[in-house]
């Protein structure tokens, strides 16, 4: 059996996994950062998702093997249900561009529909992604600290196209998420 169907199925047996929802606006680069964490690829021709997406992979976490299943969701408000991609996920990436301010106002948006739908439990971080065109930032990354601050999130800024701080900030919400489970939370 070759490596990769080893790992697949090892994958599929595994009793653990975790559900991971990435929310934002249309544009900002959640489909590139799945994509990234996923498959290692970015596709700079990708389209708005219509409806969801779900990818999965197994990584390690404290010598765990575990599979993560992420919802990607669209962005555009014509294609978001009743935000059913909420249930039964234990974390949530809240994803802006740092280059387009709109996309970081709208995240305060993103963040209530969370606390409506989500679990009380649920950990959240949030994303500043497209660090690559810090010429064109209209965010800082101490307004984005603060904001994260405030409303108890992790923070991070992330670039898909060059694949800067993806699985950093994948590893730490699953840290922090694994961290919570194993103390009973």
């Amino acid at each position: 059996m070759a490596n990769n169907e080893y790992d697949r199925d090892l994958c599929h047996s595994l009793l653990t996994t975790i559900a991971l929802v990435f929310v934002g606006d249309s544009g900002v680069g959640k489909s590139n950062l799945v994509r990234q964490f996923t498959q290692s690829e970015y596709n700079p021709t990708s389209k708005p998702t219509i409806g969801v997406n779900v990818a999965t992979k197994c990584i390690q976490v404290d010598f765990k093997s575990i599979k993560v299943k992420i919802w990607d969701t669209a962005g555009q408000e014509r294609y978001r249900a009743p935000c059913p991609y909420y249930e039964g996920a234990v974390g949530t990436l809240l994803v802006y561009d740092i280059s387009k301010r709109q996309t970081y106002e709208n995240v305060k948006l993103w963040l209530e529909e969370m606390r409506d739908h989500g679990d009380a439990n649920i950990v959240a971080m949030l994303v500043g992604n497209k660090s690559d065109m810090s010429l064109q930032r209209t965010v800082s990354t101490e307004e984005a600290k603060c904001f994260a601050s405030e409303n108890r999130l992790s923070f991070i800024e992330t670039s898909a196209l060059d694949n800067t701080n993806v699985d950093l900030a994948l590893q730490n919400i699953l840290g922090e998420i694994y961290s919570l489970v194993s103390k009973g939370n």
